[in-house]
């Protein structure tokens, strides 16, 4: 039995601040985001647009939440530079699970 892959992604807001989240469906949850209704994360509501930037396939819920966490521990520009590509969280995110 394969499991479903998790998603951590990062939402970049109107407001130029960041959303960090996680998903099995990444395209699915952020339209939910980006159509402001119930499902909606609360930080996002009113904070439109909403730009998808950033998405980490990981292997499992428990590796989707801890680095989740790591991202959201992260300054603000460490966070840029994860976006462009300069920092790399996934990899230790895999070991941390293997």
């Amino acid at each position: 039995m394969t499991s479903t892959p998790w998603y951590v992604y990062i939402i970049q807001c109107g407001d130029q601040s960041y959303y960090t989240g996680i998903a099995t469906d990444v395209n699915r949850r952020f339209k939910e985001h980006d159509s402001q209704g119930r499902l909606c994360a609360r930080y996002l509501r009113g904070r439109l647009p909403l730009t998808l930037v950033h998405s980490i396939e990981v292997v499992d819920r428990v590796a989707a939440l801890q680095l989740e966490y790591r991202i959201k521990q992260l300054p603000r520009y460490k966070k840029i530079q994860l976006i462009k590509g300069e920092l790399h969280l996934e990899s230790a995110a895999r070991e941390q699970v293997s």
